[in-house]
């Protein structure tokens, strides 16, 4: 399955080099699926925890990537600056994620600052389909942020936690990313760290996690 899907990732890149598409790295979020008890009945919650990717440098142009995590799980991003110059850019981002199933798990929208020195920071607001807000279930909404460092647009680091209030649980994600291709439109990034979630019923302890993500730029 894991190959099937990079096999098709290389395909659409391909495609998109045909119509001089550029695309580039975004932050992705990986899929956890966990039970939580609500009114003393346990209810099944997929949830994704966004983990940020670090970013190349600032760059005045709209930007998109598709990421194929280890669990079997993947993501769509996308990034539309909005102000900034040649140093600094701030930018819109968005995303959707997909289970290990490729259905959606998630989806986000948020704000990311970036700079030429390699420094990042974004801020994210997660809603989970088919979750609404009720008189029992108040908020399921899930708010993340991260911190990001990337050197000689060849290796980064990043820092990741996300709050979703409800079940009062907290995820965290620290992330080494290595550039393994660049060329003028597009990229490919290995990212490999670790990840983990405490809430007052469970932790999971820190876990290996890893992804590649194709990107591009236009």
């Amino acid at each position: 399955m894991f190959s099937m899907k990079l096999f098709c990732a290389a395909v659409l890149l391909v495609g998109a080099s045909a119509m001089h598409i550029q695309w580039e790295l975004e932050p992705v979020e990986l899929n956890e699926e966990y039970r939580y008890p609500v009114n003393d009945v346990y209810q099944d919650f997929e949830y994704q925890h966004p983990s940020y990717v670090a970013r190349s440098r600032a760059r005045r142009q709209a930007q998109g990537s598709l990421t194929f995590n280890g669990d079997g799980s993947a993501g769509l991003g996308a990034k539309v600056p909005l102000v900034g110059n040649d140093r600094n850019v701030l930018s819109a981002i968005g995303s959707v994620n997909l289970d290990d199933r490729m259905k959606m798990a998630s989806k986000g929208i948020g704000l990311a600052f970036d700079n030429a020195n390699g420094h990042g920071v974004s801020v994210m607001k997660e809603t989970i389909p088919g979750i609404c807000p009720t008189f029992h279930v108040p908020n399921f909404n899930t708010v993340g942020g991260g911190l990001d460092y990337t050197y000689n647009n060849k290796v980064g680091a990043s820092l990741g936690m996300a709050h979703t209030p409800f079940l009062q649980r907290k995820d965290y994600s620290a992330m080494g990313n290595l550039n393994v291709f660049r060329s003028p439109t597009s990229t490919v990034d290995f990212s490999a760290g670790f990840k983990k979630f405490d809430t007052p019923f469970v932790s999971s302890g820190w876990k290996p996690n890893f992804g590649l993500t194709f990107g591009r730029s236009f």
